[in-house]
């Protein structure tokens, strides 16, 4: 069973001369609806087994939550089974405005990364955390676990394991589901202001 995202944008303002309040903008389902997790690592600590130091880990559902979006997470936990909904934490557009996406992953990827040989060069295939062809080439019980050594590369039939250190930027590129989701709080920061929209999300299995 794999892992979700689910989500929404809010900002922060006054309506109807009312005190401020943080109001619902965009469901995060029309903005990014892409299992991506190395994406989920690098920005919140779930899935994280490209082992990125996470912006915005554990946070929890913020306590003043837009209507909107309380309402989209009661509905979710009443469809899934206990603990199925996990991993609420949030990010504002001033803290996404400051990252470093070169910065690189606290260690190597903990799925060695898998090429073939083509005429064009090495061309990725996958990555995984298990590969039986690789287990028994370098003699790995079942379930074993070990940590390889940046750039470190083994041959086997005609597949290339290699062990890689991810990039932000790797995970969160300039051009993949995420910019719909940047061009959208940054929208609304023009108005509202960097510090006064979030990114609230959570996760279900």
């Amino acid at each position: 069973m794999g892992t979700d995202m689910n989500g929404f944008l809010e900002y922060w303002a006054s309506q109807d001369g009312q005190d401020a309040v943080w109001c619902g903008a965009h469901d995060l389902d029309s903005l990014n609806d892409v299992r991506n997790y190395d994406a989920f690592g690098c920005l919140f600590g779930v899935r994280n087994y490209a082992n990125f130091r996470p912006l915005a880990a554990g946070r929890g559902l913020p306590l003043d939550a837009s209507a909107a979006l309380r309402a989209q997470f009661t509905q979710l936990t009443e469809w899934y089974p206990e603990d199925g909904v996990h991993g609420a934490t949030w990010i504002t557009w001033a803290e996404v405005k400051s990252v470093d996406w070169d910065e690189a992953a606290e260690k190597p990827d903990s799925r060695l990364h898998q090429y073939r040989r083509t005429p064009a060069g090495l061309r990725m295939t996958g990555k995984a955390a298990w590969s039986p062809a690789f287990a028994e080439a370098v003699g790995l019980e079942r379930g074993e676990k070990r940590e390889w050594a940046e750039g470190s590369e083994w041959l086997i039939g005609d597949t290339v394991y290699r062990s890689v250190t991810l990039r932000r930027r790797d995970a969160v590129t300039e051009t993949g589901e995420w910019q719909p989701v940047w061009r959208a709080m940054e929208a609304l920061a023009a108005q509202h202001g960097d510090d006064n929209v979030r990114l609230v999300v959570w996760f279900d299995d």
